[in-house]
């Protein structure tokens, strides 16, 4: 991994020097956009309205435009501004942790420290354990002023930058304003249902599908070109029901749970197979050798 940002943690006088590491991916697989009829590329140039020439990347600056004026902003103006300058993720306060909603949080980081002692930053992720409690922080990255939540994830701090408030709509709906009655007896077949998923979050024990039928599409395409027979790949797909509204809620749940017991359901165990021995071999076990006497001493004094 590389690093995308240096800076420092710091609450009091307290100082810890990090580095800043992109803590997820996209595993997509990348496609482009081709010409139908001849498989063409289709590219998007960056073409200047006023010349009509192509313009390159280092040419390009932003602007603000209000309607009526334009003001150009180059990277020398946006760098200028004191909070892009900054260079620290400056802790406002601990919280306790349930108190993030989830629905804030935007993208994550790693934290790795930055310096030949690790004693600072083992000292906040202990203390950050100990308490549990995660910090908010203020930091600038990539021309943005951001909110963010300084946690433990494992042995590392992370870093997972937060939506501002205004940024979250609000969930304003007519229907949830109406008056629904839920009866006893269809909760507890509701709990029940839930009590049949029940489970521990595994996250490698789910695959994204879509992407692995996407790689077994092309692989298949690069092979077979366009004579490629998509029901000979996948297998014919039966057609699914339309889905209607639920009548009978009572039923459906009562389905549900019954269905979801029957997969969970052991399947019997075979008895172990007792493997027989050959009937000459058992013949020849059972008949045991005789033992053979010797003489008494009578009997060799006699002799």
């Amino acid at each position: 991994m590389r690093a995308i940002w240096k800076g420092a943690v710091t609450f009091g006088l307290v100082n810890v020097p990090v580095k800043v590491y992109a803590a997820t991916e996209d595993h997509d697989i990348a496609l482009h956009q081709v010409h139908d009829e001849d498989g063409g590329r289709i590219r998007y140039q960056r073409r200047c309205e006023i010349c009509g020439k192509v313009v390159d990347y280092a040419h390009i600056d932003k602007a603000f435009d209000d309607g009526e004026r334009t003001v150009v902003l180059t990277d020398d103006d946006l760098s200028s501004l004191p909070e892009e300058k900054s260079r620290e993720i400056d802790v406002v306060e601990f919280v306790p942790s349930e108190q993030i909603d989830p629905i804030m949080l935007d993208r994550s980081y790693f934290l790795e420290p930055d310096s030949s002692s690790a004693k600072s930053y083992v000292l906040l992720r202990r203390t950050l354990e100990q308490t549990d409690r995660t910090a908010i922080v203020h930091f600038a990255l990539r021309q943005k002023t951001r909110l963010g939540a300084l946690r433990v994830h494992g042995d590392v701090l992370m870093l997972q930058s937060l939506l501002w408030s205004d940024e979250v709509r609000e969930a304003s709906f007519a229907a949830l304003d109406e008056r629904v009655r839920i009866t006893a007896k269809e909760l507890e077949m509701s709990s029940a249902l839930v009590d049949s998923f029940a489970s521990d979050f595994s996250p490698e024990d789910f695959t994204d599908d879509y992407q692995a039928q996407l790689r077994t599409l092309i692989d298949a395409k690069l092979e077979q070109g366009e004579a490629l027979d998509t029901d000979a790949t996948f297998g014919e797909q039966p057609e699914k029901e339309a889905g209607g509204e639920v009548i009978d809620l009572m039923e459906a749940l009562r389905r549900s749970v019954e269905r979801n017991a029957a997969k969970k359901k052991p399947a019997p165990k075979k008895k172990a197979a007792v493997k027989k021995e050959p009937a000459a071999k058992k013949a020849v076990a059972a008949k045991k050798p005789t033992a053979t006497k010797e003489p008494s001493a009578e009997k060799k004094r006699r002799a």
